[in-house]
C-alpha cells in the first residue's frame, strides 16, 4: 500500500464532494480558498446556503500548522471538517473543537474510501468581521450599496467598508452576502 499524499486525499474528496452535489445547481465548490486576505488557506470550500471548510491532513502531513489554521477557520465558516488518515486520528480528536467534522480515509478491498467518523455541526461563533474579510472590495462596496449604507465610502480601503458592514447588518445577513458573491464570483480555482 503506497503512502497517500495530500493530492490523493484532495482527489478522493472532491470525487465524494461531486457525487454529493452533483444534482445541486446552488452548490459551488472551491479549491484552495484563502481566508482572512489569504492567512490561511482551506483546501475545500463548498458553498451553499452555508459556508463548510474541508482541511486534509495526509499520513505525509504533520499537523503544526493545524492550530494557527483552526482559529482562522473557525472564525468565518458554518461548518468545518477535517479529513485524515488514521496516523492523525487519535491527536486531531484531541486538538480540534468539538463541533468540527472528522472523516477517516480507509483503505478497503483494494480501494481507498472516506468514512464519516464524527458528524460535524454548526459553528455559534462566526465573527461578522471575519467573515466580510471574504468579500473583494467591490463586492463589499455593492453589499453597501444595495442597502444606501455607501455614503463617504466609495474612496476608502476595504477594512473601512468591512467594518461599516460589520456596524450596519446582521450577521445572518453578511452569511447570505457573502454566500451569495462567492457563488457569482469568477476568475478563481472552482471546481
Amino acid at each position: 500500500m503506497r503512502k497517500l499524499k495530500d493530492q490523493d486525499l484532495r482527489n478522493l474528496l472532491l470525487k465524494d464532494l461531486h457525487n454529493i452535489y452533483r444534482d445541486d445547481n446552488s452548490t459551488k465548490i472551491i479549491n484552495e480558498m484563502g481566508v482572512l486576505h489569504g492567512q490561511s488557506r482551506i483546501d475545500v470550500a463548498v458553498i451553499n446556503g452555508i459556508l463548510h471548510g474541508f482541511e486534509i491532513k495526509s499520513e505525509s502531513d504533520n499537523l503544526l500548522r493545524l492550530p494557527s489554521q483552526m482559529e482562522d477557520y473557525n472564525k468565518v465558516f458554518d461548518k468545518m471538517t477535517i479529513v485524515i488518515q488514521r496516523n492523525h486520528l487519535k491527536e486531531v480528536r484531541e486538538v480540534i473543537p468539538k463541533w468540527w467534522g472528522i472523516w477517516l480515509v480507509t483503505y478497503y478491498q483494494g480501494d481507498y474510501r472516506i468514512r464519516e467518523i464524527r458528524k460535524g455541526k454548526t459553528n455559534n461563533n462566526v465573527d461578522p468581521y471575519s467573515l466580510s474579510h471574504l468579500l473583494w472590495r467591490d463586492e463589499a462596496l455593492e453589499v453597501l450599496k444595495e442597502r444606501g449604507l455607501q455614503k463617504g465610502l466609495l474612496s476608502k480601503p476595504r477594512e473601512e467598508l468591512y467594518a461599516k458592514i460589520c456596524n450596519s447588518i446582521s450577521l445572518s445577513e453578511i452569511q447570505g452576502a457573502v454566500n451569495r458573491w462567492l457563488k457569482v464570483r469568477e476568475g478563481w480555482r472552482a471546481h
